[in-house]
């Protein structure tokens, strides 16, 4: 299988550019998925871009990244970082590294979203970099993946 990179984006993610623009900005998903394509190819890395509100369906995207062998997912899991054991033992689950990305900096917004169920079984956490961290992300598991780092 080529690298593929997932990117999972969960719960209200569909509603970006509209949803409370001061805190996610105004680039919507179309352009999310736009600059997590480009970002994919700058390392030659293809990109399987999913959004789902519902907790299943992102967990059998996690399984299916893990059975395929994925370079790595980058997940945003929205409200669910909060609240889903399903979702993080999905991720403890799988042989590949998992970046979480939140676009607003979570630890700056109210006392619940402080608490990351995914974060103790992440490679890494990215938070507050706008929908830039997703690039971030990408670039990250690219050199996380790199030939020379395999050693």
């Amino acid at each position: 299988m080529a690298k593929t990179i997932y990117v999972l984006n969960g719960p209200n993610l569909n509603l970006l550019g509209t949803r409370e623009p001061k805190t996610y900005g105004r680039a919507t998903l179309k352009d999310l998925e736009k600059l997590c394509r480009d970002a994919g190819k700058r390392h030659k890395i293809e990109i399987a871009f999913h959004q789902s509100n519902h907790e299943g369906e992102l967990i059998d995207w996690i399984h299916e990244a893990g059975a395929r062998k994925a370079t790595g997912v980058v997940i945003n899991p929205g409200g669910y970082t909060h609240s889903s054991v399903a979702l993080r033992d999905a991720v403890a689950a799988v042989d590949i590294p998992v970046i979480e990305v939140h676009i607003s900096n979570i630890f700056a917004r109210e006392d619940f979203r402080h608490f990351s169920h995914i974060a103790p079984v992440a490679k890494a956490t990215l938070s507050g970099f706008g929908v830039t961290g997703y690039a971030l992300a990408i670039d990250g598991l690219a050199a996380l993946n790199a030939p020379a780092r395999r050693k």
